[in-house]
């Protein structure tokens, strides 16, 4: 939109209109804004002009900046002439990496939105179908069955078309194979089969944000935006257990999956609008520049398809002692968040005698608490990296406190100590709140050591990491129908993971590049 003046120039007092153009015949002539002739400025905005005129023999131009809301945009210039650009809407200058970090984030809580309510759903469905805790055990490890499955493909995938078209498909299939959960779950096979759906389409999620983040992250920025993407999860999680029980309550165990599954498809149909045309971040915007990483088009032949999974260098991966940390410390971490994500709330229904409704408010309280845990772990990396501490050193102190914290809470609500139900739900909170050390630890170490290869690693290491999915969550169903201890089934194995990993982590860890070149 141009705006212009006709009336006095020599007063100093400008009237705006919309669509026309004016001479500005002085210079530093102070603007007002006259509010009645149609521009849409809000009080307070104010504009900048710096002009010349032509006197005599010499010829200038003149250029204008409007400043609107604290965001200045550039006009076009003409001599003698002044127009004023009106931007909307107000995000439309955001840089294009902070609009990809914001909706990935939005993305992940959708994503753990779809996974935590069959934790709660699975309560009324076992009394609706008669399922003991080994098939309850069953019907909730389904999910980890296809999230497995999809790691390498996806970590491949992503580097092959980029992370963002393979968000946006994994999105799209797991929220529609949510939504399909009410009408397949009197059929066993298919209820088993839309699980594995959901479980692909997560799965390919993480790998993709990782390559986004490799791909436009500078170091220094790193820890937070990984921990804002993958926070999101923890506020999916919130959500989650939040909104299914009333949900259940008022409306039926089916309500969740539909109204959840809306959310993705709704996110899916949102995220077409954020254009991908905007130039990407400029060197000098970035303290490190990451290698520049081509995207093969949707079109391309199976056989160049073949030939870009030729081109990772897989030998080369599993020769470096730090690519082996990661994976087993992925699978420890796993171990303890996938069992207390799938069986707390029934811990705390069966064992601290809550009903469903408080049963998962206080599921609640982990990943709330996680929230606030994890922008203190991550401006606390930053902040160590930005001051010269080495980055493997931040990273091992990350996901030490990561791996001790839930080891040492779980052993005191496993021993009898006398400790009444609330306070094991304040012991186990704060232990599992800061797990999320991790994001600004093992989550940062992909990305770190081949940015190039980032996804490909994330696909590598959460393919082991979702077996604890498969196997644990199974396990901790077939223990508890065994020996009836809670201690022995959920906690127990959680702490022995959670220590060996910390030993291998501290051993072997390492974030410095490397540069993984392929042997033939």
């Amino acid at each position: 939109m141009a705006a212009i003046s006709i009336t006095n120039p020599g007063s100093n007092y400008f009237r705006f209109s919309a669509g026309t153009k004016i001479d500005a015949p002085c210079i530093g002539a102070p603007v007002r804004t006259h509010f009645s002739n149609g521009l849409p400025f809000k009080p307070g905005s104010r504009f900048r002009i710096r002009c010349s005129v032509k006197q005599g023999e010499r010829k200038t131009a003149v250029e204008a900046e409007t400043i609107v809301n604290g965001q200045i945009a550039e006009v076009g210039n003409e001599t003698g002439k002044v127009a004023f650009a009106w931007e909307w809407p107000p995000l439309k200058n955001l840089p294009r990496r902070y609009k990809l970090i914001g909706t990935t984030s939005l993305a992940f809580v959708v994503c753990n939105m779809d996974k935590v309510n069959l934790s709660v759903a699975i309560i009324p469905m076992s009394h609706e179908y008669g399922w003991n805790a080994s098939v309850a055990g069953l019907v909730q490890s389904s999910f980890f069955w296809g999230y497995a499955l999809s790691q390498l493909p996806g970590g491949w995938l992503a580097k092959v078309f980029g992370g963002r078209k393979i968000l946006e498909l994994g999105v799209l299939v797991w929220s529609l194979a949510t939504a399909l959960v009410p009408a397949l779950a009197g059929f066993f096979p298919g209820l088993i089969f839309s699980r594995i759906l959901v479980g692909i389409g997560e799965g390919v999620s993480p790998s993709a944000a990782t390559d986004m983040i490799a791909r436009t992250i500078p170091i220094e920025e790193r820890s937070r935006a990984v921990s804002f993407v993958f926070g999101g999860l923890s506020v999916g999680s919130v959500l989650g257990l939040l909104f299914a029980p009333p949900l259940i309550e008022n409306y039926g165990w089916e309500s969740v999956f539909y109204i959840f599954g809306f959310l993705g498809i709704a996110w899916f149909s949102v995220f077409q609008y954020l254009s991908e045309d905007q130039p990407p971040v400029g060197a000098t915007r970035l303290s490190l520049m990451q290698p520049k990483m081509s995207q093969k088009p949707l079109s391309s032949s199976l056989g160049e398809l073949g030939n870009s999974l030729k081109e990772v260098p897989w030998k080369e991966f599993f020769k470096s002692k730090a690519v082996w940390a990661m994976i087993y410390a992925h699978f420890c971490g796993s171990w303890g968040y996938y069992n207390c994500l799938s069986w707390l709330p029934t811990y705390f229904s069966e064992e601290l005698n809550l009903d469903l409704t408080e049963a998962a408010w206080v599921s609640v309280l982990p990943p709330l608490a996680s929230i606030f845990t994890t922008s203190f772990a991550s401006q606390f990396a930053d902040n160590l990296i930005a001051k010269g501490v080495e980055v493997t050193v931040v990273r091992k102190i990350c996901q030490t406190i990561s791996f001790l914290s839930p080891a040492i809470c779980m052993t005191l609500c496993s021993v009898d100590l006398g400790l009444n139900p609330w306070e094991i739900v304040l012991i186990l909170t704060g232990g599992l709140a800061l797990t999320s050390f991790a994001l600004s630890g093992l989550y940062c170490t992909h990305q770190d050591i081949s940015p190039e290869y980032a996804s490909v690693l994330l696909g590598i290491t959460n393919t082991v990491g979702a077996t604890p999915g498969i196997v644990g969550v199974a396990l901790t169903g077939y223990l508890l129908d065994s020996t009836h201890s809670w201690p022995v089934s959920l906690f127990a194995p959680s702490i022995f993971f959670y220590l060996t990993g910390t030993i291998v982590w501290l051993v072997f860890a390492s974030s410095k590049p490397q540069k993984f070149s392929r042997t033939e």
